[in-house]
């Protein structure tokens, strides 16, 4: 099965969940921006929580299936429509043969997920499949997509053999099927144009002054244009330290608050570079990436100290809430019973 991109979108691109262990090379993680987004939207088609899929940023692609493929879109709601009628997110959907996939009007987020049941067949790199523009490392060719890409799609596990074949039983006729069943909200990531971040203190968080720590937890911060999957660099009151250091490089990560000289901070996303030498204030939680993932240019953010033991307990929440959707698929999985919606109703 292949999939053909008609129009490429503003930017849409091969991730996976990233490329892990070779950062002591100097190469970067890269991967997804918001990583339960596209984990969930890998569950929901029988893959395994890491299988490459798209990342939709913005202004989404147009993609054409030649065959019949399973399939689902989650994260930021970009309008998608399948063959001009609108579709759902958070779902499990059968895209017959010759459909066509497009995107609207952003009404939330800024980065849609699709995933295709046996992921995006394209050659891993370090492995990974994950995409990062800036070496032309992996993906496609190692770069966004283009019109007239054509990718190919891996076999399906027999786990979205059998949802394949519970919304074609379903179906009745219709062009598409939609299911019943999907993610439960209150599973989801708390979404805004405007999110608080959780934060714990950063390795030189004692360098600031007190007026600038004050600052950084009682004021908004706007994402500046010049953001990108590097790095969100964020507008507001500058942040100083007590006095001039010289500084060792360290490790960084998603989600390391780092403070240049301008004192404007710049929050690490999942293209950050390996190692970082400006003063890191703060470290936003990993359960709060995906709420600073789709949040879009010209939005706000704030944060909020929490302790080592909140963030790590709702690290377990989230991941006991991804263990719940994959524990429910597969009993859906075994007694074939989930409610099917033809496309349209």
């Amino acid at each position: 099965m292949s999939l053909v991109i008609v129009k490429p979108g503003l930017l849409t691109t091969v991730q996976d969940l990233g490329r892990y262990g070779v950062q002591k090379f100097g190469v970067i993680v890269s991967g997804a921006m918001d990583a339960f987004a596209l984990r969930a939207a890998n569950l929901l088609v029988g893959n395994e929580e890491h299988e490459a899929g798209l990342e939709i940023t913005m202004i989404g692609p147009e993609i054409y299936f030649s065959d019949a493929a399973l399939i689902s879109v989650c994260g930021g709601d970009l309008s998608p429509t399948l063959n001009g009628r609108e579709l759902p997110p958070w779902r499990t959907v059968l895209a017959p043969e010759g459909s066509r996939l497009r995107f609207g009007p952003i009404k939330s987020g800024c980065r849609a997920y699709l995933a295709v049941a046996g992921g995006l067949d394209v050659p891993p790199r370090m492995d990974s499949r994950s995409t990062y523009l800036r070496a032309g490392l992996g993906g496609h060719e190692g770069r966004a997509l283009q019109a007239g890409d054509r990718l190919a799609t891996g076999v399906p596990s027999p786990g979205g053999r059998r949802l394949a074949e519970m919304l074609a039983n379903g179906a009745q006729g219709s062009d598409a099927a939609v299911s019943g069943w999907s993610v439960a909200s209150d599973l989801l990531p708390s979404y805004s144009a405007s999110p608080t971040l959780r934060t714990v203190a950063g390795q030189e968080s004692e360098l600031f002054d007190e007026d600038s720590r004050r600052r950084f937890f009682g004021e908004a911060f706007t994402v500046r244009t010049e953001s990108d999957r590097m790095g969100y660099r964020l507008a507001g009151g500058a942040l100083r330290l007590k006095a001039q250091r010289d500084l060792i490089s360290a490790a960084v990560t998603f989600g390391t608050v780092q403070v240049p000289p301008d004192g404007q901070p710049i929050v690490l996303m999942a293209d950050r570079q390996t190692t970082g030498g400006y003063p890191k204030l703060a470290q936003v939680i990993s359960a709060d990436l995906p709420l600073l993932a789709q949040t879009n240019l010209g939005g706000q953010v704030r944060f909020r100290a929490v302790s080592l033991q909140e963030a790590q307990e709702q690290y377990l929440n989230r991941e006991k809430g991804i263990r719940a959707l994959r524990s429910g698929l597969a009993q859906l999985q075994t007694n074939r019973n989930g409610k099917v919606i033809a496309h349209g109703e």
